[in-house]
């Protein structure tokens, strides 16, 4: 036993020249710290991880530039002339009946649609020979295709691609006038949001030889296949501007010498009545219920109405623009 105990004696001293002795353990507090958590793979310069993440960040910030190119070159596409604008994008009118009458109004097309195997019938054939009398491509596609260019809506074998429309200068409607030598004659919409009463304004203005008619960019219908549809072909002729904001756009007319007279059913004179119709005009139609915007009406110089029978509370804003356009038109002795 005494021998065991030397032996161990001896190694417990022999160990000492070697490793730590006793109480030497805080000499060496910082070797026992460590480094810390192990890093991400993707924080580590030498990791596949990382050099994925340096890459995906230079492809987006490439990304991000070619964007900004797009959106520039959007903008300047967008505008036309003086600050002309168009509408953003194509619109997909489907289903036999709808095609048949938007080409007999003689809605601009940049493409006929016709899926494959279509079973022919009156519409149909009338379809095809006016795209072809008017030079309009035509792209026999699969029902598929269709499905996915009218987002399933129902189009019977049949869609065209309405171009975005082509908007003028507000300042391009007082040069017409300028050039036609007659007073100038514009119709303002505030609020009004059905593309169909845009239509029949612009059918209105038309018939009573009206220079163009302003509508805001925000809160307002624009020029869709409704309102070409409705217009019976008057949105080719009248031009329509799309204005950033109705207020400053009409003090600026003011500031042109021109009147602004607002229709509204609580005004104080009549529409046969009408003030300053001989002479340079803007005649302003609120939205059907609302009426005109408080901000719009501080800038009329007059307000007009309509009288109607009390069992009716307003009229639409296609009807409204129509009869004060002949009351101008008859004053002018134009009508």
């Amino acid at each position: 036993m005494a021998g065991n105990s030397q032996r161990r004696g001896a190694t417990r001293k022999a160990g000492s020249k070697k490793g730590a002795s006793v109480g030497t353990g805080g000499h060496s507090r910082k070797a026992l710290e460590g480094k810390g958590p192990t890093p991400k793979a993707e924080d580590r310069v030498y990791h596949v991880a990382h050099k994925k993440k340096v890459a995906a960040e230079k492809r987006a910030v490439a990304g991000q530039g070619r964007s900004g190119q797009r959106s520039a070159s959007a903008s300047r596409s967008a505008s036309g002339g003086r600050g002309g604008r168009t509408s953003s994008t194509h619109e997909i009118v489907s289903g036999r009946n709808s095609v048949v009458e938007a080409l007999r109004a003689g809605i601009p097309v940049s493409t006929v649609y016709l899926a494959a195997r279509l079973e022919a019938d009156d519409r149909t054939r009338e379809i095809v020979s006016t795209a072809a009398e008017a030079g309009y491509p035509l792209l026999e596609v699969s029902r598929t295709e269709l499905d996915r260019l009218t987002d399933g809506s129902v189009h019977q074998g049949v869609a065209i691609q309405v171009p975005p429309y082509a908007y003028a200068d507000e300042e391009d409607l007082l040069d017409a006038a300028e050039v036609s030598g007659r007073p100038a004659l514009v119709v303002a919409l505030d609020g009004v949001t059905d593309p169909r009463n845009l239509g029949a304004v612009l059918r209105s203005a038309g018939a009573f030889g009206a220079h163009g008619v302003l509508v805001p960019e925000r809160r307002a219908a624009g020029v869709t296949a409704s309102a070409w549809k409705v217009s019976a072909g008057a949105a080719a002729r009248v031009p329509v501007a799309r204005v950033t904001n109705l207020v400053r756009t009409l003090q600026a007319y003011k500031e042109a010498g021109v009147f602004v007279v607002g229709l509204d059913g609580g005004g104080d004179q009549s529409v046969a009545e009408l003030a300053f119709a001989e002479d340079p005009l803007v005649l302003v139609v609120g939205s059907e219920g609302k009426g005109l915007s408080r901000l719009v009406r501080e800038q009329c110089d007059a307000i007009a109405s309509i009288p109607i029978a009390s069992a009716v509370e307003s009229l639409n804003a296609g009807v409204a623009a129509g009869i004060a356009l002949y009351e101008v038109a008859r004053r002018r002795g134009e009508a």
